[in-house]
Protein backbone atom coordinates (compact mmCIF):
# COMPACT_ATOMS: atom_id res chain seq x y z
CA UNK A 1 0.00 0.00 0.00
CA UNK A 2 1.14 3.28 -0.92
CA UNK A 3 2.05 5.76 1.68
CA UNK A 4 3.55 9.36 1.49
CA UNK A 5 5.42 11.59 3.35
CA UNK A 6 2.15 13.50 3.83
CA UNK A 7 0.67 10.53 5.08
CA UNK A 8 3.63 10.02 7.59
CA UNK A 9 3.64 13.76 8.96
CA UNK A 10 -0.14 13.46 9.36
CA UNK A 11 -0.45 10.35 11.76
CA UNK A 12 2.58 12.17 13.08
CA UNK A 13 0.70 14.57 13.83
CA UNK A 14 -2.31 13.56 14.92
CA UNK A 15 -0.08 11.17 17.74
CA UNK A 16 1.33 14.51 18.71
CA UNK A 17 4.44 13.13 17.45
CA UNK A 18 7.49 15.35 16.34
CA UNK A 19 9.75 12.97 13.85
CA UNK A 20 12.96 14.06 12.74
CA UNK A 21 13.33 14.34 9.19
CA UNK A 22 15.70 11.16 9.07
CA UNK A 23 13.11 9.25 10.92
CA UNK A 24 10.18 9.97 8.42
CA UNK A 25 11.25 7.66 5.25
CA UNK A 26 11.56 4.84 7.26
CA UNK A 27 8.20 5.58 9.68
CA UNK A 28 6.70 5.93 5.73
CA UNK A 29 8.30 1.85 4.76
CA UNK A 30 7.07 0.79 8.34
CA UNK A 31 3.69 2.41 7.89
CA UNK A 32 3.57 0.94 4.63
CA UNK A 33 4.41 -2.09 5.06
CA UNK A 34 1.69 -2.52 8.46
CA UNK A 35 -1.11 -1.33 5.91
CA UNK A 36 -0.11 -4.20 3.58
CA UNK A 37 -0.33 -7.09 6.07
CA UNK A 38 -3.63 -5.39 6.96
CA UNK A 39 -4.81 -5.58 2.93
CA UNK A 40 -3.72 -9.41 2.90
CA UNK A 41 -5.99 -10.35 5.78
CA UNK A 42 -8.64 -9.52 3.22
CA UNK A 43 -7.78 -12.41 1.04
CA UNK A 44 -8.26 -15.07 3.86
CA UNK A 45 -10.77 -17.33 3.14
CA UNK A 46 -13.67 -17.18 6.04
CA UNK A 47 -16.59 -18.73 4.59
CA UNK A 48 -18.25 -20.84 7.14
CA UNK A 49 -16.10 -19.27 10.04
CA UNK A 50 -18.04 -18.35 12.78
CA UNK A 51 -17.34 -14.64 14.25
CA UNK A 52 -15.68 -15.49 17.67
CA UNK A 53 -17.43 -12.63 20.04
CA UNK A 54 -15.37 -14.26 23.21
CA UNK A 55 -12.64 -16.10 24.34
CA UNK A 56 -13.34 -19.85 24.45
CA UNK A 57 -15.64 -19.53 26.93
CA UNK A 58 -13.49 -20.14 30.11
CA UNK A 59 -13.46 -17.99 33.08
CA UNK A 60 -10.57 -15.58 33.16
CA UNK A 61 -8.10 -16.32 35.96
CA UNK A 62 -8.42 -13.99 38.67
CA UNK A 63 -5.73 -13.31 41.32
CA UNK A 64 -7.29 -13.06 44.88
CA UNK A 65 -8.16 -10.05 46.22
CA UNK A 66 -6.25 -9.73 49.07
CA UNK A 67 -5.25 -6.19 51.07
CA UNK A 68 -2.00 -5.07 50.25
CA UNK A 69 0.37 -1.41 51.22
CA UNK A 70 -0.36 1.65 49.53
CA UNK A 71 1.01 4.52 48.20
CA UNK A 72 0.86 7.57 49.91
CA UNK A 73 -0.10 10.43 48.49
CA UNK A 74 3.33 12.14 48.63
CA UNK A 75 4.72 8.88 46.71
CA UNK A 76 1.97 9.09 44.05
CA UNK A 77 2.81 12.33 42.90
CA UNK A 78 6.47 12.29 43.06
CA UNK A 79 6.78 11.99 39.73
CA UNK A 80 3.96 13.93 38.29
CA UNK A 81 4.93 16.41 35.66
CA UNK A 82 2.31 19.09 37.61
CA UNK A 83 0.56 18.70 40.44
CA UNK A 84 -2.05 21.34 42.96
CA UNK A 85 -3.22 21.16 46.31
CA UNK A 86 -2.65 17.30 46.48
CA UNK A 87 -3.43 16.62 42.91
CA UNK A 88 -2.56 15.97 39.21
CA UNK A 89 -2.65 18.16 37.15
CA UNK A 90 -4.20 17.49 33.76
CA UNK A 91 -5.55 19.67 30.54
CA UNK A 92 -8.87 19.83 30.59
CA UNK A 93 -10.76 17.51 27.86
CA UNK A 94 -13.94 19.35 27.00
Amino acid sequence: MDVTREDVLRCAALAHLSLREEEIEPMRLAMARMLTHAASLDELALDGVEPMLAGLGKPLPRREDEPRDTFTQAEALANAPEQDRGHFVVPKVL
